[in-house]
């Protein structure tokens, strides 16, 4: 389980996050949305260990992510798809995550068939389009086989037939048990896919429950999100994240 409490987030002048909570259970697929700037990825980055929170918790099965010394086990996570060095091959990257995670070899070779990329294992990172970085980027958050699974738009670049695969996978991850959290702006895929939505804007709770709940009478996740975060929409250039 994935859990957000009170969660304070500053950079100097900055608040990104103020006082977020939210709970993504195992067995759902739970929706992350947001404006730009409204701190979703901050949120993230604070949930994986990458930032200390300025206050409050979040934490991943009731403990943070640094207390992990293998954190693949414990949660995978695709925040960017530009992370792996672009000169070393798919085969390479996985293969280097799963020694300093103490995983068998034979996950890569999983993983990758996976994600469809075994006839590109060899070739190097820097030679992908965005849509197969994106699938590398599910392999490595897959290859610990963890519980729980954080996606900040996982999506992104990809072909019809890869955004068709994606929401697939994502559905049955969540039915083996798995917290599957999604971050994106993408909210007509959300709708396909999510069973639960949070969201946030300007680093606050703006609703969080059943995405048929949020909908409303008019079954529009569209109209409900622009209605929850008409007033929070900051144009201004360095806003929260």
């Amino acid at each position: 389980m994935i859990q957000v409490d009170e969660l304070v987030k500053r950079y100097r002048a900055t608040t990104a996050v103020a006082g977020l909570s939210f709970i993504a259970r195992p067995g759902r697929v739970t929706g992350f949305l947001g404006p730009n700037g409204a701190g979703k990825t901050t949120t993230l980055r604070v949930l994986l260990g990458l930032d200390a929170p300025t206050s409050g918790r979040a934490t991943i099965s009731g403990v943070s992510f640094r207390s992990h010394r293998r954190g693949l086990r414990h949660a995978g996570a695709l925040l960017d798809a530009q992370q792996a060095h672009p000169g070393r091959t798919a085969a390479v990257h996985l293969a280097a995550l799963a020694r300093s995670n103490g995983l068998p070899r034979g996950r890569v070779d999983e993983v990758l068939g996976e994600t469809g990329l075994t006839s590109v294992a060899g070739r190097r990172v820097g030679a992908f389009s965005l849509g197969m970085r994106q699938r590398l980027g599910v392999a490595t958050a897959l290859l610990g086989d963890p519980p729980v699974l954080i996606f900040d738009e996982p999506v992104n670049g990809m072909d019809p037939e890869g955004v068709r695969w994606a929401r697939s996978l994502f559905r049955r991850l969540a039915a083996e048990g798995r917290t599957v959290f999604l971050s994106s702006h993408l909210i007509g895929e959300m709708a396909e896919t999510a069973d639960e939505i949070v969201v946030i804007g300007q680093g606050r709770l703006l609703a969080a429950g059943p995405i048929q709940d949020l909908a409303g009478p008019s079954g529009s996740l569209e109209e409900a999100f622009f209605a929850l975060t008409a007033g929070s929409v900051d144009y201004r250039a360095g806003g929260a994240r």
